[in-house]
C-alpha cells in the first residue's frame, strides 16, 4: 500500500538550504552514500558476530552503476537494509540518525568506530546533485517487506511496501539533475570514487574491466606454451585493508613503501623513512606518515598528507590543520575523532584536531632523535633531505623546538656535522672575539666564497655550510634563542675583522701613505656600489677583496623568501666594500711607481681581481679586464 508523508523538517525550505551551505563541494554526496552504504554493511557485519543476523550473509561488496541513458546513478549494498517504519523515521526524520541510534543500543558490546556517519544527514547531501532520490530497501530482519521511496525535492514524499526486491540491503538511484549532468560521465564517477573511496573498508564495485590471466595447463602443456587470456572482471576501486590499519609488526619495509606510492603514483622516490601513528587515549589516531627528500628549495608540498575519518577521506588540505612544518610530510592520518561534514575554520578550532596535531609533532620529534641517537653515520647522510623541514619546524613550533635542538645539525664545508652543543666546545677556545662572543662562521657558496673560507681555515676556524632559502631565517631565529653567539657569513668582512683578537697588526703604510692611495682606488670602483677602506691584514692575504656587511646582506636574502617588513631591504642597491690590504706589496708598488697611468692601471687590476672572485665583474667589465690581462701578460 503507497502512502505520503511530510519530511518533518523546521523549514518548507530545505532542500535550496541543504544544496548550498550543507557542503561546500556538491562532489561529497557520492562520498557521504558511499559512506553510508559501508556502514549499513558494517553493521550487519557487528550483528552477525553477535549472533543477532544469522544465515548465509553472501556477498558485501558494494556496486555503483551508472546509467546515462536514464541520467541516474545508483549506490547499492548489501548491509542492514530498513523497513518502512525505520526508512520513514531515519528518512523522514532528519533529527533521528540511524547510526547514532546504534552506537547507542550497542555500545557495550561493539566498537563504536564501526560506524561511520550519520545515515540522515548524509543521505540528503544526494538532492545537491539530484532532481529525484529514490531508495528500494530491503531490511535483514526475518519476514521483512522490501520499501520504496521516493522524493523530488520537496519536503513531499510516497513511500510503498514492494515484492520487487528480494536482495537484502538497499539500493539509492539518483536521478541526475540538468545541471549536474558531469555526474553521468563515467571517468567523473571513478575519479571522485578513487578520491573519497579508495580505502574504505568494504570493496567497491563500479562496473568492470578486462585483465590478463593464465589459463589452466591442460595435460602435457608447458606454462611457457600458454598465452594468457583477456578475461572481464569486477573493477574494484578501492583497497579495503591499507597498510596504517594493520599494525607495524605485520608489515616489513617493502610494504611501506609499496603503500607510499599507491597513495602517490607519481612519485617515483623512495621516501627516507616512515612514522607509523597508533593512539587510542585520549583519541584515536592511526595513520602513517613519510619523510619525502626535499629540494633545497621550501616548496609547497603538491602531494598533501591525506586526512581520514574511519578510512573515509576528508580532506589533503591540511594546512593550519597540522602545524605547517609538518604539512612537508606526505601520508595518511586517520581518526574517526575527525568530524566528517567540516569546514577548514571548524578543524582549526576543533579540540581535538589540536590534541592529535600536538600529539603529531610530539611522534615526528621522538622518531628523529631515535633515528639520530641509533642511527647517527644514517642520519647524517640524510640530513640535507631533512634539513629544510627540521629547520621550519624549529622557526615555527616552539615544543619542537625544545626537542630538535638535541638532533639539529651543523655540517662544515668539510662534510662534518654536529650538533649545536658539539659545535660550540669544538670552536670556543679560538672562535671568538675579544668580548668572548662565539662567533658561527658561515657560506652559502663553497665556490663563490672560496678564497674568504681559506682564510677562515688558514686561521684554524671552522666554517658551515648554510646554503638553503630557510637558512637566514634559520639563523636569526637561532641568534634570538642562542645568547653570546652570532652568525657571520665568511665575506661579511675580513676575517680578522670578524673575530678581533686583542692583537693587533701594524699596517706596513702610513696614514698619509694610505691618503694617497685613497683616490687611486676609488677610481677603480663605482662609487655608488663600493665604499673602500684599509686594513692591516697579512701579506699572504689578497691586496684587496669584496665584502658585504651581513646585517644587510641578511636583510636581502631574506627578503627573497617574502619577508614582509623585509621589503624595504629587499629594494635597496647591493653595497659592498672593497678592502685594501695596506701590508700587501702591491700597495708599496703602487706608492712607488712614477706614472699615474700605470698606478690607476695596477688599482684597476687588482679591484678587477676582487670583483672577479665575487662574480660581479660582468660584461664590458669583464671584456676589457680579460684584455688588460692578455696585454699585462
Amino acid at each position: 500500500m503507497s502512502s505520503t508523508g511530510k519530511i518533518n523538517v523546521q523549514t518548507e525550505n530545505i532542500f535550496p538550504i541543504i544544496k548550498k551551505f550543507l557542503y561546500s563541494d556538491n562532489e561529497i554526496f557520492l562520498r557521504e552514500l558511499v559512506s553510508n552504504a559501508v556502514d549499513a554493511t558494517k553493521k550487519l557485519k557487528a550483528l552477525a558476530s553477535l549472533g543477532e543476523a544469522t544465515g548465509d550473509l553472501g556477498d558485501f561488496k558494494i556496486e555503483v552503476e551508472l546509467d546515462k541513458s536514464a541520467k541516474t546513478l545508483t549506490i547499492k549494498d548489501k548491509g542492514i537494509g530498513m523497513t518502512k517504519e525505520e526508512v520513514e523515521k531515519y528518512i523522514a526524520q532528519i533529527a533521528f540518525s540511524g547510526a547514532e541510534e546504534f552506537v547507542n543500543k550497542y555500545k557495550d558490546k561493539v566498537d563504536k568506530n564501526v560506524v561511520i556517519g550519520h545515515f540522515g544527514l548524509g543521505f540528503y547531501s544526494a538532492f545537491m546533485v539530484a532532481k529525484k532520490v529514490e531508495i528500494y530497501s530491503l531490511s535483514y530482519k526475518p519476514g521483512s517487506k522490501a520499501v520504496r521511496w521516493e522524493c523530488d525535492g520537496s519536503p513531499e514524499y510516497q513511500i510503498e511496501e514492494i515484492d520487487e526486491q528480494n536482495q537484502r540491503g538497499t539500493n539509492i538511484v539518483l536521478h541526475i539533475a540538468d545541471d549536474c549532468e558531469e555526474y553521468l560521465e563515467s571517468f567523473k564517477i571513478e575519479g571522485l570514487l578513487t578520491k573519497y573511496c579508495k580505502f574504505l573498508p568494504v570493496e567497491i564495485k563500479f562496473g568492470t574491466k578486462k585483465d590478463r590471466i593464465k589459463p589452466e595447463l591442460k595435460e602435457g602443456e608447458k606454462p611457457e606454451d600458454v598465452k594468457d587470456i583477456e578475461v572481464e572482471v569486477d573493477n574494484i576501486i578501492n583497497n579495503p585493508c591499507p597498510a596504517w590499519t594493520k599494525k607495524p609488526s605485520e608489515l616489513s619495509d617493502e610494504d611501506y613503501k609499496s603503500f607510499y606510492h599507491e597513495l602517490y603514483p607519481m612519485q617515483f622516490e623512495e621516501p627516507l623513512f616512515h612514522i607509523h601513528l597508533n593512539v587510542d587515549f585520549p583519541f584515536n589516531l592511526t595513520g602513517i606518515l613519510y619523510f619525502p627528500k626535499l629540494s633545497n628549495k621550501l616548496e609547497l608540498p603538491k602531494d598533501r598528507i591525506q586526512l581520514y575519518s574511519n578510512q573515509v577521506f576528508v580532506t589533503d588540505n591540511v594546512e593550519n590543520i597540522v602545524p605547517d612544518f609538518l604539512t612537508l610530510l606526505r601520508g595518511v592520518l586517520d581518526s574517526p575523532d575527525i568530524p566528517l561534514n567540516v569546514s577548514r575554520s571548524y578543524l582549526q578550532a576543533d579540540g581535538n584536531v589540536k590534541k592529535i596535531s600536538s600529539h603529531i609533532t610530539k611522534k615526528v620529534a621522538d622518531k628523529l632523535e631515535e633515528l639520530f641517537k641509533k642511527e647517527r653515520a644514517d642520519f647524517e647522510k640524510k640530513w640535507d633531505d631533512i634539513k629544510i623541514f627540521v629547520q621550519y619546524g624549529m622557526i615555527s613550533d616552539e615544543k619542537f623546538y625544545e626537542r630538535a635542538a638535541k638532533f639539529a645539525l651543523l655540517k662544515t664545508t668539510d662534510n662534518k656535522f654536529y650538533t649545536f652543543d658539539e659545535f660550540e666546545n669544538l670552536v670556543k677556545p679560538i672562535q671568538t672575539d675579544k668580548d668572548n662572543k662565539l662567533i658561527y662562521l658561515y657560506a652559502n657558496n663553497v665556490q663563490e666564497q672560496h678564497v674568504y673560507i681559506d682564510a677562515a681555515k688558514s686561521r684554524g676556524y671552522e666554517v658551515l655550510l648554510m646554503e638553503t632559502m630557510l637558512d637566514p631565517h634559520y639563523i636569526n631565529h637561532m641568534e634570538s634563542k642562542l645568547k653570546d653567539m652570532s652568525f657571520v657569513r665568511v665575506d661579511a668582512d675580513t676575517i680578522d675583522k670578524i673575530i678581533k683578537k686583542d692583537e693587533t697588526t701594524i699596517s706596513k703604510i702610513t696614514e698619509d701613505q694610505q691618503k694617497q692611495l685613497q683616490p687611486i682606488i676609488e677610481g677603480a670602483v663605482s662609487k655608488d656600489q663600493f665604499s673602500v677602506v684599509f686594513e692591516n691584514l697579512s701579506e699572504k692575504d689578497s691586496p684587496m677583496l669584496i665584502t658585504r656587511p651581513e646585517f644587510m646582506r641578511r636583510m636581502k636574502d631574506m627578503n627573497q623568501m617574502g619577508g614582509g617588513s623585509m621589503s624595504f631591504y629587499g629594494n635597496m642597491p647591493d653595497m659592498y666594500n672593497l678592502v685594501v690590504n695596506s701590508n700587501h706589496p702591491l700597495m708599496t708598488k703602487i706608492l712607488d711607481e712614477t706614472d699615474n697611468e700605470k698606478q690607476n692601471l695596477y688599482a684597476k687590476q687588482a679591484a678587477d681581481l676582487a670583483l672577479l672572485s665575487q662574480g660581479l665583474l660582468k660584461g664590458e667589465s669583464l671584456t676589457n679586464f680579460i684584455k688588460r690581462s692578455v696585454e699585462l701578460i
